[in-house]
């Protein structure tokens, strides 16, 4: 099969579209051939490197996918070839605590394809049965690639952990990422109001267009939690979905008493200082999570497939033109999911 693969860390130029051999369905397990993929921040992470991640060279970027089934493996009765499927990235072992607890996002033995497992940037992938959500024939792959990773990530910070209520104010830090496109949808579905904050007046009428009931252009308020206090009548934030992490000083001082900070990433670097002082004397929860149980990814993914929750589409690449796609990523020139064709 061709896949985009590489043997060393580094830059885009380390990507090589090349062969690799095709992988071949364990029991329980079914090959799946990718039609489109979809680009996540993690792929930039991943090929960069960082210490400590041990990798199985050659490797394959990508968590998201979608295509059809061509091969089962033994033992697999309801999934039939020929059927459309996306992927669930989120990999549990199935056996710890965790798992049992319909918690595998916690997994103790956890992987995350792309990440520590090959991942969708080929033409095939073998994966177990319970990785895969059964598509319409006729429902678009694209839409369904986009959607999975951050949908099931926004869903699960905000309506699980961070438990969203109607008529709460949200405050979305960053206007173009995947997970913050799918955070102002999954937000408005709740029944919220959504404040925007970025620099890109093009991206923040994008998510005015998704959604959003205001924004705030941080290159002209460069302290935005006074614009976010006065917004708010001088209340503050229900909640702030802050995934960039070096921004927590400014998201903290946007909340509320009571307020709730929740994030899923770190894009602006994972170490950075904040007062304490706000945290005690506001009583403000910050809580993470990583993408979503399973019971959360079949909740978003019948949401997409019923139209009530669409991802923001970017450009799409064929496959072997995956350095330039990473490279759109990289420079912040996307709004939302950049996907690559396959085949």
């Amino acid at each position: 099969m061709k896949a985009i693969l590489f043997h060393q860390h580094g830059g885009p130029e380390v990507l090589e579209y090349s062969d690799f051999p095709t992988p071949k369905p364990k029991a329980g397990e079914a090959l799946v051939r990718l039609r489109v993929a979809a680009l996540n921040r993690v792929d930039l992470t991943v090929r960069k490197g960082w210490p400590g991640l041990k990798l199985e060279l050659p490797h394959i970027n990508g968590a998201d996918g979608a295509g059809e089934i061509v091969q089962l493996g033994e033992g697999v009765s309801d999934f039939a070839i020929g059927g459309h499927v996306v992927i669930n990235a989120n990999v549990g072992c199935g056996k710890c605590e965790y798992c049992l607890a319909g918690m595998d996002n916690m997994c103790r033995d956890w992987h995350l394809l792309g990440e520590t497992r090959r991942g969708t940037y080929a033409e095939y992938i073998s994966l177990p049965t319970k990785q895969l959500y059964k598509l319409p024939p006729d429902f678009e792959l694209r839409i369904a690639a986009g959607a999975a990773l951050v949908f099931q990530t926004a869903w699960h910070s905000l309506i699980t952990r961070g438990k969203m209520q109607a008529g709460e104010m949200v405050v979305i830090v960053g206007a173009g990422g995947g997970v913050n496109t799918a955070s102002i949808q999954v937000a408005k579905f709740g029944g919220a109001r959504v404040i925007v904050i970025g620099s890109d007046a093009k991206k923040l009428k994008m998510a005015e267009a998704l959604g959003a009931d205001a924004v705030i252009d941080r290159s002209k308020e460069e302290d935005w939690s006074k614009a976010v206090y006065a917004a708010t009548g001088k209340r503050g934030a229900d909640i702030v979905v802050d995934n960039v992490g070096t921004t927590f000083p400014l998201s903290l001082r946007a909340l509320r008493k009571g307020g709730r900070l929740l994030t899923v990433g770190n894009s602006g670097g994972p170490k950075f200082e904040i007062d304490n002082r706000f945290i005690f004397a506001k009583h403000l929860s910050i809580i993470g999570s990583t993408m979503s149980p399973i019971k959360d990814f079949v909740t978003v993914m019948d949401l997409v497939v019923a139209g009530k929750l669409r991802p923001a589409l970017d450009q799409s690449f064929p496959l072997k033109e995956a350095a330039a796609a990473q490279k759109r990523l990289e420079n912040g020139e996307q709004f939302g999911k950049i996907t690559l064709e396959i085949g």
